[in-house]
């Protein structure tokens, strides 16, 4: 496998993840440098794992898998973007009290955002690619997209405020929707 195809794939791989940091630091929860680390180091950690995951499971118990992998980051997304809506339309909640760079928030988007790089591991095992190259990629591609796209985030929460919560849960939603519809129609 060609080195540009590995980072076209990563950058592909990582759009979820980066779409959820933008999302996260604009709705003021990467402010600082520890939850800036945890959430691009998180989001690279389970991109460089998942596909080394899909490798290892082999194409007889994956296919099995293949049939929920879809309808689990949607419910992960969905919750946590529902959680995100709720909170920005109730004037008296205070905001979204779940950190999403802490606990299990963090694992769930981690889980969610990279489930899509399982896939990619069955498939590089069925090509008989060795997994490791491509996963270091992957993972050090998303990271980097991640922390990048915080630093965007924290530049827009300054012009939209309180409202980039509705928006970032819909947008949680709505990339839940989109692995759903895509693994249910494609």
């Amino acid at each position: 496998m060609e080195l540009l195809e590995i980072i076209t794939i990563s950058i592909g791989l990582a759009m979820d993840a980066a779409a959820v940091s933008l999302v996260a630091a604009s709705a003021g929860y990467a402010g600082n440098i520890r939850a800036k680390f945890r959430l691009s180091f998180h989001f690279g950690l389970f991109q460089f794992l998942m596909p080394i995951i899909g490798w290892l499971l082999g194409i007889s118990f994956v296919s099995y898998f293949a049939s929920i992998d879809h309808w689990i980051a949607f419910v992960l997304l969905g919750f946590v973007g529902g959680r995100m809506v709720l909170s920005g339309i109730n004037p008296e909640a205070e905001s979204y009290s779940k950190d999403p760079s802490k606990g299990l928030t963090m694992v769930m988007l981690s889980i969610a955002t990279s489930i899509d790089a399982l896939a990619i591991g069955l498939s590089l095992a069925m090509l008989e690619v060795n997994i490791w190259y491509p996963s270091v990629i992957i993972g050090v591609i998303t990271a980097t997209l991640s922390l990048i796209f915080i630093q965007i985030g924290k530049r827009i929460k300054s012009s939209l405020g309180k409202r980039m919560e509705i928006i970032g849960g819909l947008i949680l939603i709505g990339i839940g929707l989109r692995i759903l519809i895509t693994h249910l129609y494609y």
